[in-house]
């Protein structure tokens, strides 16, 4: 099997992760977890590079049995903004912007918010989400705001239960292979 390609030999592409653990290979830029860190560390690089595509990968909880291995994301939601009544769920309140946004892709629906997911929301099964992570709404949102195109590619590594510390600690290292492979495809891709 070939080797997958390192992530810094494609520089119009700017792939992020949340942690080393997740995606260990020279170029990525590693944001900690969470919206915050994550809307931080990309605002702060995005000020010395202006690549033509960024690319996150990480980890979600799949919310259905059937999903599995590595998932396109299509669009993702805002889901931890609770400010009601002064703006639905997921949506910040007094700001324009969209509460959901899409990749321009085929591929699932992430629901992403600052809490690690042990159980079943059903907000987010009645707003379709499929998956769920921690940065990816703020990644796409500072995206969005500079007019840079997104994608996300995501490893299931547990299903947003009781035992998803456990499974996440299992399989956190799970898709970099896939990753990497699919990252390649895409650099690789005619413009």
């Amino acid at each position: 099997m070939p080797i997958p390609p390192e992530p810094g030999a494609f520089p119009s592409i700017l792939i992020v992760a949340a942690l080393p653990e997740e995606l260990d290979h020279p170029g990525v830029l590693h944001t900690g977890v969470g919206k915050l860190n994550a809307a931080y560390a990309l605002t702060r690089e995005l000020q010395h590079r202006r690549p033509k595509l960024v690319v996150n990968f990480g980890t979600v909880g799949g919310l259905h049995p059937n999903l599995a291995g590595l998932v396109e994301i299509r669009r993702v939601l805002q889901v931890d903004m609770e400010a009601e009544p002064l703006a639905p769920r997921g949506q910040t309140p007094f700001f324009p912007g969209p509460f959901q946004l899409d990749s321009g892709t085929d591929g699932v629906v992430c629901g992403s918010g600052d809490r690690f997911l042990t159980a079943m929301d059903p907000w987010l099964l009645q707003h379709g989400v499929e998956v769920v992570d921690m940065e990816l709404f703020a990644i796409a949102s500072v995206c969005q705001r500079e007019g840079i195109p997104w994608r996300a590619f995501k490893y299931i590594s547990d299903h947003a239960d009781r035992d998803s510390e456990t499974s996440w600690q299992a399989h956190v290292r799970g898709g970099q292979e896939l990753f990497l492979k699919r990252v390649g495809e895409l650099a690789l891709a005619p413009k």
